[in-house]
């Protein structure tokens, strides 16, 4: 049984048919793409799989669980967490307190625990910031952890991200454009943090990238969105070469 299972996903916005009958299959540890020109509807694709739409038809099953509909902590608690193309960290934290707001759908105690330090607020305190320090260790960010996320080089803001997500325990990261914005360097980089995640956590990914280096190099598989429909799909390699897709995508690069 695939660990996503998305079928006949479909939604419009004022008549305008943003995404039509899209279907995936993504097993259990794959790294999955979907690529497609701007406007192709991938980031409505994310929004849908995520809760921040609602599908006007279709079904999403995650682990063989329906989640369709579901909102948008529903489905966190399910199992899929997401980074954003425009990255949405709380600048003015330091890095470990934005790993610690991931934790926090896995810890829980009282307000009044929490406004007066009581019962299990020190003890659950002390297990976030342990796992949150072993997080940052596995990016590379632990001695940074006091740094506001702000003063944290480009790079390093994503990889945060990244480790925030993580921080949520998903079975599913969907990644939004994650190397928007790099140079090839931090591209590089961004390379080696996602198969490095990959192999950490045993984590199955789908994403949406336009840098198509960095989809041929990590992605088994692949899909390519055109307005909305499915153009082609299977191994990243032979739809790299399918004509349709290089003249409906590689041919505006």
């Amino acid at each position: 049984m695939a660990l996503l299972e998305v079928n006949k996903l479909s939604i419009s916005f004022g008549g305008l048919q943003a995404v039509n009958d899209f279907h995936i299959s993504i097993e259990k540890g794959e790294l999955y793409g979907l690529i497609g020109p701007n406007g192709a509807g991938k980031t409505t694709v994310f929004n849908l799989l995520t809760g921040v739409y609602k599908p006007d038809e279709g079904r999403i099953l995650l682990d063989g669980t329906d989640i369709t509909g579901k909102t948008t902590i529903e489905v966190n608690h399910a199992g899929i967490a997401r980074t954003f193309q425009n990255i949405r960290l709380f600048q003015k934290l330091p890095v470990i307190d934005n790993v610690k707001a991931g934790l926090a759908n896995r810890y829980s105690y009282s307000s009044l625990e929490g406004i007066l330090h009581l019962g299990k607020y020190k003890k659950l305190e002390r297990e976030m910031d342990e796992e949150a320090m072993r997080l940052l260790s596995v990016f590379d960010l632990d001695t940074e952890c006091d740094t506001l996320a702000a003063n944290l080089p480009y790079g390093k803001q994503r990889k945060l991200e990244i480790a925030r997500a993580m921080a949520t325990d998903p079975k599913l990261l969907l990644l939004d454009e994650p190397a928007a914005g790099m140079n090839p360097n931090e591209t590089g980089e961004l390379m080696d943090t996602i198969r490095l995640v990959r192999k950490e956590f045993d984590m199955t990914i789908l994403l949406i990238e336009h840098d198509m280096k960095l989809v041929s190099g990590i992605c088994e598989r692949l899909s390519v969105l055109n307005f909305g429909t499915i153009l082609s799909e299977g191994e990243t390699s032979a739809v790299l070469k399918d004509p349709e897709v290089i003249r409906a995508y590689l041919g505006d690069e």
